[in-house]
């Protein structure tokens, strides 16, 4: 039996207040309001097991947000002298010891968090501590490859995130044109794999590449405004941006490809898209 993960067990027995399950660890309680119309003695069911708030062993057909040994980004219900309780999608919170808290964490914060058994007490634990539980990332990554990023806490020089669900990683402020928090989930691009195996990332393909996607990006925006937008090569960055959802940079970059196709017509205040048929 796998503690704060799914196992697949078999109905024992029926009591008034549910059913139990046998395991190795012997038979294990699955409250009536989790137990399937026309479940029979006999039947294996893929349910998680994990302790309610007596301690007990309980099972359920409920789906927690992360399992043991993963990572998630889960919010603070209470922060007290001895810890934190996280919602983690089940009828108990997920306790977060004040100990593995790099700092402080107050009711209603995101967090991102790692899941694992703590052998002493054989109870299901959160640490803030994550970095610990990373992996190094290969050298073999190439740069350019897509990654999927949670966003894990911020400093001056920029974001530090989980990377592909297993590295950290480095989003460099001075590259972010959108605001970032905690939790946030967002699709980032290998720039390099440091020496120290830690990535850095950013939030927009690099290189050739980068001018395509964005260029692409570009003309499906002055379809949807009806072939012009108020946007140029002067326009300030943040209203790029706000309308775009790209860099300046990376605007001039797709500004350039498209004129160079003989896709837009440039003017002082706006840009038009040059249609097909003209």
């Amino acid at each position: 039996m796998n503690l704060g993960d799914y196992n697949d067990l078999e109905v024992a027995r029926f009591v008034e207040f549910g059913v139990y399950l046998t395991s190795d660890d012997g038979d294990i309680l699955m409250p009536d309001r989790y137990v399937p119309a026309g479940v029979r003695v006999g039947d294996v069911l893929h349910v998680f097991v994990y302790r309610d708030s007596e301690d007990r062993l309980v099972a359920t057909t409920e789906q927690p947000l992360a399992r043991v040994n993963e990572f998630a980004a889960l919010r603070v219900t209470q922060a007290g002298p001895l810890g934190a309780f996280l919602d983690w999608g089940l009828p108990k919170d997920l306790l977060l010891p004040l100990r593995n808290q790099p700092k402080r964490v107050q009711a209603g914060d995101t967090v991102l968090v790692y899941i694992y058994l703590d052998e002493t007490s054989d109870r299901l634990v959160a640490t803030a501590k994550w970095e610990r539980y990373t992996e190094r990332a290969p050298e073999e990554l190439e740069p350019g490859e897509q990654v999927p990023l949670i966003i894990a806490g911020q400093s001056e020089l920029g974001y530090a995130v989980l990377a592909d669900g297993r590295y950290q990683g480095m989003l460099y402020r001075n590259e972010v044109f959108r605001p970032l928090s905690i939790g946030d989930a967002a699709t980032g691009y290998v720039r390099q794999v440091r020496p120290d195996g830690k990535l850095d990332v950013s939030l927009q393909r690099q290189g050739y590449d980068e001018a395509l996607v964005a260029a692409e990006k570009l003309v499906e925006k002055l379809r949807k405004a009806g072939g012009t937008l108020p946007v140029t090569d002067k326009t300030d960055a943040e209203e790029i941006y706000r309308r775009l959802g790209m860099s300046k940079k990376v605007f001039k970059k797709a500004l350039g490809t498209l004129y160079r196709r003989g896709q837009v017509q440039l003017y002082p205040d706006h840009t038009r898209l040059i249609d097909d048929a003209e």
